[in-house]
């Protein structure tokens, strides 16, 4: 039988150290194009609790976006790890927000409100057709989705290079409803 968590890391390491290797001038572009999609496509989300990260590894980063959502009346949040293979917690952010450093060196708000977020921007490693993502290994966000009665609206971004015919979803993963790239949005549920 094929070790499909063998192929995961391998996959992993690979697409970590692609994205890693591309130009900052490259991967501003990407992100600005990121960017402008994210904000034509989904003016809703200045009515909504709004769950986003702190960029990691040369990600995409939604800073920009998210401070634009903030400026309409967003309310923000970060995701903090509070205890290892457990759900995440999210936590109000603006700007002016004090932070401190987070588990792998991430930064998160200190001391600020706890969110039900209604949406989320999403990173990811790589991602397939199925809306099916790729992360770092630990499975936070999928633990976390999946004790929300309602799921929110999940965003998933990455760069167009990140895409697999397949992640070999395993049965706890959980489809994003979209996918962002720097070519467009793809929808899939």
């Amino acid at each position: 039988m094929y070790n499909w968590q063998e192929w995961r890391k391998n996959q992993r390491c690979e697409l970590v150290a692609k994205r890693e290797s591309i130009s900052c001038e490259t991967r501003q572009q990407w992100s600005q194009a990121i960017d402008t999609t994210l904000i034509k496509n989904f003016p809703h989300l200045q009515e909504m609790k709004l769950g986003f990260y702190w960029p990691f590894k040369n990600e995409y980063d939604p800073r920009p976006t998210a401070l634009h959502f903030h400026q309409l009346g967003t309310i923000l949040a970060l995701p903090e790890v509070i205890k290892k293979h457990e759900p995440l917690c999210f936590r109000q952010w603006t700007p002016d927000t004090p932070m401190k450093t987070g588990t792998y060196g991430i930064p998160v708000p200190h001391g600020t409100p706890l969110i039900t977020i209604d949406a989320i921007i999403v990173p990811m490693v790589g991602f397939d057709q199925q809306g099916y993502r790729l992360g770092y290994g630990s499975g936070y966000f999928d633990r976390t989705l999946s004790t929300y009665p309602q799921q929110p609206l999940t965003i998933g971004v990455a760069f167009e290079m990140q895409r697999l015919d397949s992640v070999h979803p395993q049965p706890h993963d959980i489809a994003m409803q979209y996918v962002i790239t720097e070519r467009g949005v793809f929808k899939h549920k």
